[in-house]
């Protein structure tokens, strides 16, 4: 029996162990929400000094919802772990105070039979009514075994009230870690609350400029698909220099070096875990088709993201590659397309550019001055892509949460 105990007290550690750092993660998952809540917070400062009211404070409204609803869901299943590692080491003080009972009532008899049925007398007589010295001895040997067993079981008694202490203070740490989780919930809800009013209200304002954001929508589109398409070319001409035809069929295949296919292929495995191309900003416009934030019926078929960061901000590489175009288009300002093996990534609306065609880069090497529209709040927004051959790619599956 004892020894199950020990299993299943030992099988219950490696669970909490587990579990603590399924907490732990999930707490860092909350710091990274509240560091992004803090960028769009500082951006939120920013656009509110232009007293008009815009879709691009609309957009970094949006935004920060949207993460201050992370940090909440953050929250939440941070309390959701506590509580299963509070339940885990509810468990393991049952069992310990079910092993430290047991082990009490059989001491008790243990004592109750050494000090109530005899005496040292009694003992010492027990051992010299012996029929010869051989059976002396061992009627002393049991006595002395007798009287460590009783000595181990107190002992025992000792290191299981240690654990069990132990443990009763973790379940009271964690008890109070999920008071203060939920007190920072309860916070960030209110907050929560404050802002979908806000947004409620700048989406009512901003309908009453229905005609105006028709305009500037049209402006934008054309803009954005002249940029594109511009894009596109580059990108199509660039992977047809790399292509070679090979075998009877002619068929056409990628000429890259070695070192193009390991940094391919390193690319390739770094998906998710990119460095974003901005120090510091948040995605104001999604990847493919998105709904206008005001205007019914609606949408924006966007073929990159867009991120919106403090004024001043550089664009800088995701990762280690070539730069092979540096181009300006009227109206969208520079772009750089920088090569990574099989694929590309794309910066723009760049007022100044700190590279040239045929420079290798560094994975967070500034690669350019992001534009900022003084007549827009200074509104600071990178456009980014990502390309693998000449098919796009969704950027934000390929950085890092």
């Amino acid at each position: 029996m004892k020894r199950i105990i020990t299993y299943l007290l030992l099988l219950g550690l490696g669970c909490m162990a587990l579990q603590a750092q399924s907490v732990s993660e999930l707490q860092k998952k909350k710091q990274n929400a509240l560091k992004q809540l803090e960028v769009t917070s500082n951006l939120i400062s920013e656009t509110t000094k232009n007293k008009s009211k815009s879709i691009t404070q609309l957009n970094v409204l949006n935004a920060q919802i949207k993460e201050q609803q992370k940090l909440i869901n953050a929250i939440n299943a941070e309390v959701s772990g506590i509580n299963k590692q509070m339940r885990t080491l509810r468990n393991e003080a049952n069992t310990l105070q079910k092993q430290l009972d047991d082990l009490k009532a059989e001491y008790a008899k243990l004592m109750y039979h050494s000090y109530f049925k005899k005496n040292k007398y009694e003992n010492l007589l027990f051992i010299l009514s012996a029929e010869d010295f051989a059976q002396s001895y061992r009627r002393w040997r049991y006595m002395k075994q007798y009287s460590q067993y009783c000595e181990k079981k107190g002992e025992e008694i000792k290191q299981t009230k240690s654990q069990l202490d132990s443990k009763l203070k973790e379940v009271e740490e964690m008890r109070l870690e999920r008071l203060s989780a939920l007190k920072v919930k309860q916070a960030e809800q209110s907050k929560l609350n404050t802002q979908k009013k806000k947004q409620a209200n700048l989406v009512s304002q901003l309908k009453k400029k229905e005609k105006n954001l028709r305009s500037e929508l049209k402006k934008q589109q054309q803009a954005a698909e002249k940029l594109n398409r511009q894009i596109e070319q580059k990108i199509a001409a660039e992977a047809q220099k790399t292509k070679k035809t090979t075998g009877k069929t002619g068929e056409k295949t990628y000429a890259l070096t070695k070192e193009e296919t390991l940094v391919s292929g390193n690319f390739e495995k770094n998906k998710g875990r990119l460095p974003w191309p901005v120090e510091k900003g948040i995605v104001v416009g999604s990847f493919g088709v998105q709904p206008h934030p005001v205007l019914k019926y609606v949408s924006t078929n966007n073929k990159g993201i867009y991120v919106q960061c403090p004024k001043g901000s550089k664009a800088r590489a995701v990762y280690d590659g070539e730069v092979t175009q540096v181009f300006s288009i009227p109206g969208s300002n520079n772009a750089v397309i920088i090569k990574h093996g099989l694929y590309r990534t794309v910066y723009a609306n760049l007022t100044k550019v700190y590279v040239k065609a045929g420079d290798k880069v560094k994975a967070k090497e500034n690669i350019g001055l992001i534009y900022s529209d003084a007549e827009d709040g200074n509104k600071t927004e990178l456009y980014f892509q990502v390309w693998k051959d000449k098919t796009l790619q969704n950027p934000e599956l390929w950085l890092s949460k």
